[in-house]
């Protein structure tokens, strides 16, 4: 008596089975069919099995246990490995449903000769299989390399597939995340980075790192040729001794560590670095004494419209001068 590729229903011969049609009807036909649409097979051996079609007419009792024939395939108990599931090399969807413990993975693939890769579906998720002619795919949810799927989260707000990536279903928390390509924030907020200490600043560094020191209250990253963490703002310093136009110079409010604010004198306090000339409005020695070198020790030319003013004696070195141009004065006191 032959049966069906697939899924095995015999198929009587016309003018056989007399007064033994129910039970080959009953038994290969229609309880194979009732399992292959609705039926669910719970599988508990914690080590790799293997399913294969189950025909004859000689089922009795129905269909027997690792049967490749069922809906679906629940996979309960205690795992502590990764397990495998190996069913025949042939058209089949699958239902799978990991509700193992111990965090392995179940894949269902072809074999056992030869497997394929088939799917591998996390512990705490599911997935919907099907054969594509050569080999299992994940055509929803689960976990499946190469194949698309959607992230889901068992009943504890875990993710199925790894216990650091939790849900509580308004903020998504990780003890670590790695992002392989660029990231973008487009909201119009803020973005919280890490905190601590200066003692808490990790051990295992890396240049890149950047986080918010409430030791120092500042902001820093761990740079440079030789990395360190360093206050990240500020300013770089750059030593100009030839720009010919006046600048502003820069004062701190700190005297230690690192400004976080720098404020100019504005056209009050002006510096010429090409010649070193400094401009104020008002020069006030508080402690009642200004003071000058009674050497002259470079050329120097008192320009039209200002006056000079020496407390002497006053030698000028060999090969310098000083030139008063017309209508300005150098008072030598």
């Amino acid at each position: 008596m032959a049966n069906t590729a697939l899924i095995g229903l015999t198929l009587p011969v016309q003018g056989t089975l007399s007064g033994q049609w129910g039970d080959t009807v009953n038994n290969a036909i229609s309880e194979i069919i009732d399992v292959a649409v609705a039926g669910t097979q719970t599988i508990t051996t914690d080590a790799d099995i293997n399913l294969a079609v189950t025909t004859g007419t000689y089922l009795i009792t129905g269909l027997t246990a690792n049967s490749s024939q069922y809906a679906v395939l629940l996979c309960t108990g205690a795992r502590t490995a990764a397990r495998n599931i190996n069913t025949p090399k042939q058209s089949k969807t699958y239902v799978v449903i990991n509700d193992t413990s111990g965090g392995f993975a179940i894949t269902v693939r072809g074999g056992p000769t030869s497997p394929t890769t088939g799917v591998s579906v996390a512990a705490g998720t599911r997935a919907i299989i099907a054969w594509n002619g050569s080999d299992f795919v994940n055509v929803g949810g689960g976990s499946a390399a190469g194949s698309n799927t959607q992230v889901q989260f068992n009943n504890s707000g875990a993710f199925g597939a790894s216990s650091s990536l939790t849900w509580s279903g308004t903020v998504l928390g990780t003890t670590g995340f790695t992002a392989s390509s660029d990231s973008t924030f487009t909201s119009t907020g803020a973005l919280q980075i890490s905190k601590g200490t200066t003692g808490q600043q990790p051990v295992s560094s890396v240049t890149g790192m950047l986080r918010y020191n409430t030791t120092t209250n500042q902001f820093e990253g761990y740079s440079g040729a030789s990395p360190a963490w360093n206050s990240v703002g500020g300013a770089t310093i750059s030593n100009d001794t030839s720009t010919a136009t006046d600048v502003y110079p820069l004062f701190a409010n700190a005297t230690s560590g690192t400004a976080t604010t720098l404020y100019t004198g504005n056209a009050k306090l002006l510096y010429k670095p090409s010649t070193g000339e400094l401009a104020s409005s008002v020069i006030n020695a508080s402690n009642g004494i200004v003071v000058n070198n009674q050497t002259v020790s470079a050329s120097y030319t008192i320009a039209s419209g200002t006056s000079g003013m020496s407390s002497g004696p006053i030698t000028v070195a060999s090969g310098q001068s000083v030139t008063v141009s017309t209508g300005s004065r150098w008072v030598v006191l």
